[in-house]
């Protein structure tokens, strides 16, 4: 570990335990297709923050799971960083809840960017887009086709190709899938009805996001009442349709993505990045971290959190 790294790793030691839980945000709202979308602003203590960290989170995330966690952890490394609900979660409007919809997310994505882009005391400083598991795939596009992001960040993500989804569902599991959300879809756009499934299930498998070991993560939060164990069937007939590999291609900005053996999809994060012309790309490679450890483990936060701070230190 070099010594600017392991001086970072320290310093966020001494603070994530204490200061970063007593970090208190400032409430936002901005809006997105005419739908408002309510957001925390985390800004360091001095407030001046050197650049700007948009955190967008995984597959039918809130707020205040793994995006708040690095966010306070940014904050109390000297970086402003913005969390907010996309449409159709926790506190943000859409007509449709609980729906995975790609477009719908970068749109919001990039209209968080516009938000902090017009914003008094930030819009002036750089502009970095850090994505999740899920929310990587549409942090890939936006860095690629907005302007105003000066740089990305994605921690354990899942990116979108053909290759990786028959991997996750199987190749029929996927046809399966495909098929039922065209169905929904079509239902809801002659009748208005929205046909749900529950998001995660410790048995069935015909759920937004199967598998025990995801159920066992965001089951308490369901049974807390703190995240809605929805999921819109239609989601499928968009997000089975959706590949970002092919935005990886315009990918020429600065870039760390991070991941490991035992994050989702290995072999399609290396695809992507090998994808991305970025002279200044840079993988980080973490060994048999287990991927849900980058949502809420503390060590893994404050690793990861101390490789991005390094990382984002010598982009100037």
């Amino acid at each position: 570990m070099n010594t600017l790294l392991a001086t970072t790793v320290a310093a966020l030691a001494a603070v994530t335990t204490t200061a970063a839980d007593a970090t208190t945000p400032q409430r936002v709202t901005f809006e997105s297709d005419g739908e408002a979308l309510i957001g925390n602003l985390y800004v360091p203590e001095d407030d001046t923050p050197a650049a700007t960290f948009i955190i967008i989170g995984p597959m039918t995330y809130q707020m205040g799971q793994a995006p708040t966690q690095y966010a306070k952890r940014l904050a109390q490394a000297g970086y402003a960083a913005l969390v907010f609900d996309v449409r159709g979660r926790g506190e943000s409007g859409g007509a449709v809840r609980a729906i995975e919809s790609p477009s719908q997310k970068i749109e919001d994505l990039n209209s968080a960017v516009g938000f902090v882009r017009d914003h008094e005391a930030l819009g002036s400083r750089p502009i970095i887009a850090l994505g999740i598991c899920q929310g990587s795939s549409y942090v890939v596009h936006s860095v690629a086709f907005n302007a105003d992001i000066a740089a990305g960040v994605t921690v354990a993500g899942h990116y979108r190709d053909r290759a990786g989804d028959f991997a996750w569902l199987t190749p029929a599991g996927f046809e399966a899938r495909l098929a039922r959300g065209d169905a929904a879809r079509a239902r809801f756009q002659s009748t208005g009805t929205v046909e749900y499934v529950r998001a995660v299930d410790p048995v069935d498998t015909n759920v937004g996001m199967p598998g025990k070991f995801v159920y066992d993560w965001y089951g308490p939060w369901a049974d807390r009442g703190e995240w809605d164990n929805r999921y819109a069937v239609m989601s499928d007939a968009e997000l089975l349709r959706f590949e970002t590999l092919g935005a990886a291609g315009q990918v020429d900005k600065p870039y760390l993505m991070i991941h490991s053996d035992r994050s989702f999809l290995p072999y399609a994060a290396r695809r992507h990045f090998d994808a991305m012309p970025s002279a200044t790309k840079q993988m980080l490679w973490e060994g048999d971290t287990p991927h849900l450890a980058y949502y809420d483990d503390a060590d893994v936060l404050d690793r990861t959190v101390a490789s991005i701070v390094t990382w984002a230190r010598n982009l100037n």
